[in-house]
């Protein structure tokens, strides 16, 4: 297993880092690495992101001593999304077939947890986003045709896109943790727009399905002292609920977000307007 640990930071502090210091702090480079486990532990809300990309054989969701008890998931629960090739998640004694956009809650409670591919040569890719739970639910399999869509945005403002819930109140019950998955139409390339905040829960940002020259510019920071972050396919970014979240590409891509704090009211935001952005 690879992790590493994360700091909370105050929002006075992060408007003096330069490009290397908010790097550092708020974007995760690496999720997939061959048979290794990849773990980035966070202290803003104690969010865990990380990745698994199992390739010659199984990989395990161990634990560490950042992370306070083992097993990994005696007091966390887990979403997973395969963003690659298809594969399998065992879950004690239950396996879970994933294809390429299939999602999986798992309970708080559960013991063993692996990943394998079903082609080397194709392998799958689990994202994976973990936060406390306070009670148990069901391990579920949440399809994308399962997910719950919202279509927003618009072509003339450059942001039509449908928002994919996976875990949610209305489709898959979890203690704190929600979590779905954005797909920008073509030629449209704002996510988020206008932008918001929301104290009450945090937030994190895995973006993919960029080609290797393509680009994210995500804006962070406080709404009168943004900041940005230039983002590869497959990275992620770590936004604290003082900070907009928000990004353009230089095309289309699709992203996942996941939440934890307080509530998990997806309407609860404090819209931003544009004359306040600085």
């Amino acid at each position: 297993m690879k992790l590493e640990v994360r700091q909370a930071s105050h929002p006075e502090a992060a408007r003096g880092y330069d490009t290397e210091a908010l790097r550092r702090h708020f974007l995760i480079e690496t999720l997939f690495e061959t048979d290794r486990l990849v773990l980035t532990y966070s202290h803003v809300d104690r969010l865990v992101v990380g990745g698994a990309m199992p390739v010659t054989g199984a990989v395990a969701l161990t634990t560490a001593k950042p992370i306070g008890s083992d097993p990994f998931l005696k007091r966390r629960e887990l979403g997973v999304v395969n963003v690659g090739g298809a594969g399998r998640v065992r879950v004690d004694s239950q396996a879970f077939e994933l294809g390429t956009r299939d999602g999986l809650y798992i309970t708080m409670g559960a013991t063993e947890v692996g990943f394998t591919s079903d082609d080397p040569t194709d392998p799958a890719k689990f994202y994976l986003i973990s936060s406390p739970a306070h009670t148990a639910f069901e391990t579920r399999k949440i399809s994308l045709a399962q997910a719950r869509p919202l279509h927003l945005g618009t072509p003339a403002a450059s942001n039509e896109r449908t928002i994919f819930q996976f875990i949610h109140p209305e489709v898959c019950r979890s203690a704190q943790l929600t979590l779905g998955m954005t797909f920008l139409k073509p030629n449209n390339m704002w996510n988020t727009m206008p932008c918001h905040v929301h104290d009450r829960r945090s937030e994190v940002y895995f973006y993919f399905d960029l080609q290797p020259g393509a680009r994210v510019f995500h804006f962070m920071g406080e709404p009168d002292h943004t900041r940005h972050l230039v983002l590869a396919n497959e990275q992620a970014v770590i936004s604290p609920g003082w900070s907009i979240h928000t990004g353009v590409g230089t095309s289309n891509y699709t992203f996942i977000w996941a939440m934890a704090g307080e509530n998990q009211d997806f309407t609860d935001m404090d819209m931003v307007a544009m004359e306040t952005l600085r």
